[in-house]
C-alpha cells in the first residue's frame, strides 16, 4: 500500500485554497445548492469560479474526503433495513439500494441498472465488506427478488445461517424516510449523465449525512477547535 498524501500534497497545485474547495464540496453535497447557487455565493467573497470547477473538485475530492473520513466510522448496529429507491440517469432509472440500522445510522448504498436477485446479492457483498461483519437481523419490504437473495446467501454465504430474515412496512418506514434525504439532494440537480458520477455523488450525500448523524469518532484528535471547518481540516489532516 503506497504511502497516504498529505493534506498539503493533496490540493498542491489547485489556484484556490483548499479551505475554498473543502468548503465548496461540503456544501454542494451537504444542501440544496446548484453549481451556479455556489459561484454566485463565492463571488461575494470575491472569488471568481466557473460552475465547471466546483463539478470537477466534486469528482475528483469526494472519493479521497470519504476515504479519509471512514478512517474514524464507527460500525453500525447489526440489525439492518434495507429498500430500494431510484435514481434517473440519463432519464432512465438506476436503482438505489440502501441500508440503515435499527437506529438510523446509514451502512452502505449501491446502484444498479436492474432490481432482480444479482443486484441485491450485490448490494448485501458490498455492505457486508464495508461493516467487516453480517448483520444478525435483515429486515425488508415484500419485493420477492430481496428475499431470494438473503435466503440465497444464507445458504452459500456470506450471511450466517442463523441470520434473521424479515419483512414489516412498519420497521421499514425507518429506511424509507431516510431515503427522503437523498432525494432531497439528488431532486434539484439537472439530471445524472452516467452511473459514475451519479455514485460519487451519492457516496458525497451520504458521508455528510453521516456525519450529522454522528457516525464518525474524531475524539482521538483531541480538538479543542470544534467547528466545522475545524473538524473537516482535522478529519482530511489527521
Amino acid at each position: 500500500m503506497g504511502r497516504r498524501r498529505s493534506v498539503e500534497e493533496l490540493f498542491a497545485g489547485r489556484h484556490f485554497d483548499r479551505e475554498v474547495i473543502i468548503l465548496c464540496v461540503r456544501w454542494y453535497l451537504g444542501y440544496k445548492l446548484s453549481f451556479r447557487d455556489l459561484v454566485e455565493m463565492m463571488a461575494e467573497r470575491e472569488l471568481d469560479l466557473a460552475h465547471t470547477t466546483i463539478l470537477r473538485w466534486v469528482r475528483r475530492f469526494a472519493p479521497e474526503f470519504i476515504k479519509r473520513w471512514n478512517r474514524f466510522g464507527r460500525s453500525a448496529g447489526r440489525s439492518w433495513r434495507v429498500d430500494e429507491t431510484y435514481i434517473k440517469v440519463r432519464g432512465e432509472r438506476t436503482y438505489l439500494y440502501r441500508a440503515v440500522d435499527k437506529t438510523g445510522h446509514t451502512i452502505d448504498f449501491r446502484l444498479s441498472r436492474t432490481r432482480d436477485v444479482a443486484a441485491a446479492k450485490a448490494f448485501f457483498q458490498k455492505a457486508i465488506q464495508q461493516e467487516g461483519r453480517p448483520p444478525h437481523t435483515i429486515t425488508l419490504d415484500g419485493y420477492a427478488a430481496s428475499h431470494c437473495a438473503v435466503r440465497e446467501m444464507r445458504e452459500g454465504g456470506p450471511l450466517p445461517r442463523r441470520t434473521k430474515l424479515g419483512s414489516s412496512k412498519y420497521l421499514n418506514n425507518l429506511i424509507e424516510q431516510d431515503h427522503r434525504g437523498i432525494k432531497f439532494r439528488t431532486r434539484p440537480m439537472l439530471g445524472f449523465k452516467n452511473v459514475e458520477s451519479v455514485t460519487i455523488t451519492i457516496a458525497g450525500i451520504e458521508l455528510l449525512r453521516r456525519i450529522r448523524k454522528d457516525q464518525f469518532t474524531l475524539g482521538i484528535l483531541r480538538l479543542k477547535d470544534q467547528t466545522v471547518p475545524a473538524l473537516w481540516n482535522a478529519a482530511l489532516a489527521a
